[in-house]
């Protein structure tokens, strides 16, 4: 659905359009994982150079946009968006899999952390800023295709040893690596160029690589000590996350 669920909002939005006569303005999710394999940085000219299924339907989705704004004369951008992490990411995803797990070993609830590739580079930045980035890229008088990304690019081994270190533990006693973590076709190094977003919109990120990881492992070492109060209480099978 990555990619047929685009056009088929671009195609809803443009009968929309033709029978109302009123205008909407369309955003399109694109990822850093279209350029794969393409050597950093990564800019809005760089040849896109997907390494998996994922990526290659993202391809479609931002082609598929470019072609509606092109041909019907839709406001339909592409924001090409770098990691963009938060205390609300996926447990799934890598940063969160790191801070989530270090938080329960530092309570004495899990052992262990099993990984893939730590020499792996990301562009990770706050999605707060991500967020603030694609609000402007609908506000502008034309449409257009931005990356976001923080300019830096740092490797797993960078992130768990800013995590552990605020957590005083040490990662090293407890990372085994797994293969069954490695992908069959690596995406080695991911480094975004945003100077047109700079430029053209003034957007700059504002939250730094160590205040971000800083700010999910403080998140999640409190769901751990949650986590554990409930272990203690007898209520193992509750859940720790707090609700809103």
């Amino acid at each position: 659905m990555t990619g047929t669920g685009a056009l088929r909002l671009l195609e809803a939005i443009r009968d929309y359009m033709d029978r109302t006569g009123r205008q909407v303005r369309f955003y399109q999710a694109g990822s850093s994982e279209m350029f794969g394999a393409a050597n950093p940085p990564q800019d809005e000219n760089t040849a896109f150079y997907p390494r998996s299924p994922y990526a290659v339907s993202k391809v479609a989705a931002h082609w598929y946009t470019v072609n509606y704004r092109e041909g019907y004369k839709m406001f339909a951008c592409n924001g090409i968006l770098f990691n963009h992490e938060s205390p609300r990411r996926g447990e799934t995803f890598v940063t969160r899999k790191i801070t989530r797990a270090l938080g329960r070993i530092k309570e004495g609830l899990q052992s262990k952390l099993y990984l893939g590739n730590l020499d792996a580079r990301r562009d990770w930045g706050f999605a707060g800023d991500y967020v603030r980035a694609m609000w402007m890229m609908l506000q502008q008088d034309q449409p257009d295709d931005y990356v976001v990304a923080t300019g830096e690019s740092h490797s797993i081994r960078e992130f768990l040893d800013i995590a552990s270190e605020r957590l005083q533990l040490k990662w090293e006693k407890y990372v085994d690596i797994d293969p069954r973590y490695f992908r069959p076709t690596e995406v080695d190094h991911l480094h975004g160029d945003a100077s047109k977003a700079r430029t053209l919109m003034g957007w700059a990120p504002e939250t730094s690589f160590t205040d971000l990881v800083e700010m999910m492992v403080e998140h999640d070492h409190t769901l751990a000590k949650r986590e554990k109060l409930l272990k203690e209480s007898g209520y193992a099978g509750v859940s720790a996350q707090p609700t809103r």
